[in-house]
């Protein structure tokens, strides 16, 4: 499996879909292969990708940083996934947004849009949340699956009102730190040859280096519940096998057995993506996990060409860093990472 890899990875690279990668793949808690290829810079001139290269996760934030702290704050019984947004943000509950859950915003059903370019008025964040206040809905609450953003963004705010911390201080403390997730974080203060290099950028006339490739994210301060979160691979086995041993890390519980499984189960068999709370799953439809990963499997993508995976039939987890944004925005990366899945799952029966 390792050489068949390693050979694919090449490949992308050979044709510039990505800079470079690390791969990291784990099956029954042992390490298969833990590898860097390519670069994790080309322009203005290449520098090699390496083990402990930092990558802007994107939306892995997600589901790195938004979901544990939602499920912990349940653990501890401060929330329930039926509690409405507004009990918490009150001016959220106008243009018929007075009944979304939380649970809508981690199934991605509230009926918000997915994407909205805040970043060309260069709004701030409290500008962006007053924004999401009076968005009206695009579709009836609950009727279908619509990944976005807008809703994790309110998740970060409700977290913020319900501990009465700054989300980043909380989730280093209760999350990363237990994980010894050292360097995770937002806005990272590492030298330069430690970051992969993500787009060009018109306004700093460079490529991004160590600042949030995700633009609103960028205006609202480099933090958000949907993006800015930067770590290395290192980082990212930690939390994997805090998931994959049902919330225990080093013999302790982070979080419950309870909310782990709970986050895995499929809340919107009523459409074609398939979503658990926070994680995408393996569905009917196009699938980044590929064609063998088994219906049990779930995980979630990052647009600068990041994922995280996990089949819990064979116990194997595949976590997949690239900048692919380097090179733009080409969609090649729709298709390397079913294919790099196919290859890896192939192997473990």
């Amino acid at each position: 499996m390792h050489a068949k890899v390693l050979d694919f990875l090449q490949k992308e690279i050979e044709l510039q879909h990505i800079p470079g990668a690390v791969i990291h793949v784990s099956n029954k808690g042992k390490v298969i292969m833990q590898e860097a290829v390519g670069n994790r810079v080309v322009y203005p001139e290449k520098a090699p990708m390496q083990l402990d290269t930092l990558f802007d996760l994107a939306s892995l934030t997600k589901v790195v940083a938004t979901l544990p702290v939602i499920l912990k704050l349940m653990d501890d019984g401060e929330i329930r996934l039926d509690d409405r947004v507004s009990f918490f943000l009150p001016d959220f509950a106008s243009e018929g947004k007075e009944h979304i859950t939380l649970r809508h915003l981690l199934t991605h059903t509230s009926g918000l849009p997915a994407h909205v370019e805040y970043f060309k008025e260069k709004l701030g964040k409290e500008q962006v949340i007053e924004r999401i206040y009076q968005q009206p809905l695009v579709y009836p609450t609950g009727e279908k699956v619509v990944y976005s953003d807008l809703g994790l963004i309110m998740l970060y705010q409700v977290i913020e009102k319900v501990t009465g911390e700054l989300f980043e201080t909380f989730v280093g403390r209760e999350i990363f730190a237990p994980l010894e997730m050292d360097e995770t974080g937002f806005n990272p203060c590492f030298s330069e040859e430690r970051y992969a290099v993500t787009e060009y950028n018109e306004t700093l006339k460079a490529y991004k280096s160590g600042i949030v490739h995700d633009d609103n994210t960028e205006y609202m301060g480099g933090i958000s519940g949907h993006a800015g979160l930067f770590a290395p691979v290192g980082d990212l086995v930690k939390f994997a096998q805090m998931i994959e041993n049902n919330g225990v890390f080093n013999g302790k519980q982070l979080l419950s057995e309870a909310a782990i499984q709970l986050s895995r189960k499929n809340y919107t068999a009523f459409d074609e993506e398939y979503r658990g709370l926070g994680w995408m799953l393996k569905g009917p439809t196009y699938a980044p996990c590929g064609d063998y990963f088994s219906d049990a499997s779930f995980g979630h993508t990052g647009f600068t060409g990041t994922s995280i995976w996990f089949d819990p039939a064979v116990d194997l987890s595949v976590i997949l860093l690239t900048n692919r944004v380097h090179f733009g925005r080409k969609p090649a990366i729709l298709r390397l990472r079913p294919r790099l899945h196919n290859i890896i799952r192939s192997y473990f029966s």
